[in-house]
């Protein structure tokens, strides 16, 4: 049976017979399809099935292995993906961070943006840009790690930085931080979408030394999007 939340519709499972489907990590079996309707289009991904079943197998990190994170999708990449979608980003250059099955990217490029969606994790990239040819757009991916950032900051500066429910832990967030300012271009913005993790008031009021921030409600009364204007 399918479950459906905020426009965003997920089926149990889906024939893995495709020979160019990637791999799915060790401890999950299968895949899932989802779909979203946007106000550019509907969108399809395929998934890793019931990946949040094994996120808290692993007890969320804490006995050591790092969770599939970027294999659930998650409720602010698809809020980010429904503004996205809303806005006018035809022919903006447009770069997603920790962007994991990069719906928001998929967005972004259906409405005509030229996108490139990273992450650390390269099973995030194989599922995005194999949904990106499932969808017939236009994406490119490349691995980021946020303390060695080469790959965004040799394309950029960018018109939009996109990120969702990157704010769920404190590791990492100081370079994220430091980051951020150098990747938009003279009037460009970056859109965080969260979900009320307990780092994201610390992290956004450290923001607020170099951008005016514009907070908005989505349909999900739990996801915020965090508009950053760098002054």
């Amino acid at each position: 049976m399918p479950s459906a939340h905020s426009g965003f519709t997920t089926y149990d499972a889906a024939p893995d017979l495709d020979p160019e489907l990637p791999e799915v990590p060790t401890g999950l079996l299968g895949v899932s399809r989802s779909a979203v309707e946007l106000a550019t289009g509907r969108i399809e991904l395929l998934h890793p099935r019931d990946a949040m079943d094994l996120i808290y197998r692993q007890n969320f990190g804490m006995d050591g292995d790092e969770p599939p994170y970027w294999a659930q999708p998650w409720p602010c990449g698809v809020e980010l993906a429904a503004a996205i979608a809303a806005r006018d980003v035809r022919g903006a250059r447009v770069l997603e961070l920790g962007c994991g099955l990069a719906l928001p990217s998929l967005a972004a490029a259906q409405g005509g943006a030229r996108v490139l969606a990273t992450d650390w994790a390269e099973g995030a990239l194989e599922f995005a840009t194999y949904n990106a040819r499932r969808n017939g757009l236009r994406l490119d991916v490349a691995v980021c790690d946020w303390a060695d950032p080469a790959a965004v900051l040799a394309d950029g500066p960018w018109d939009l930085v996109l990120a969702a429910d990157l704010l769920y832990a404190h590791d990492g967030l100081d370079a994220l931080g430091a980051l951020m300012p150098r990747l938009v271009t003279a009037g460009g913005e970056l859109w965080l979408a969260d979900q009320g993790r307990p780092p994201a008031r610390e992290f956004l009021r450290g923001c607020e030394r170099w951008a005016d921030i514009t907070t908005t409600t989505t349909p999900n009364p739990d996801v915020r999007v965090h508009r950053l204007a760098p002054r």
